[in-house]
């Protein structure tokens, strides 16, 4: 399913338009992002939860050349947890 798709979804389901439901969904995507950059978490009760994880420095290998060895720089990085309504449903 595609973001379109999504909104598609949306417009119908509540009976809105489709730009009235894309509106709304980038409202809520803007409202997850901010909250995630501030480090924050954010959960939907029934779906799951945004949260931002710590990875750590590493040492890897360029594909390019196999001896050669790079520094990855530690980083924040998006995770999800699905909740236990969501894993049940897919189940």
């Amino acid at each position: 399913m595609t973001k379109q798709d999504l909104v598609a979804a949306v417009a119908s389901s509540v009976g809105v338009s489709k730009k009235v439901a894309g509106e709304a969904l980038e409202a809520i995507l803007a409202s997850i992002t901010k909250s995630l950059k501030k480090g924050e978490n954010v959960t939907v009760t029934g779906f799951g939860t945004f949260r931002v994880s710590k990875r750590a420095a590493r040492t890897g290998v360029n594909p390019r050349n196999p001896s050669q060895k790079i520094k990855i720089p530690a980083m924040n990085v998006p995770a999800f947890k699905a909740g236990k309504s969501l894993k049940d449903a897919v189940r």
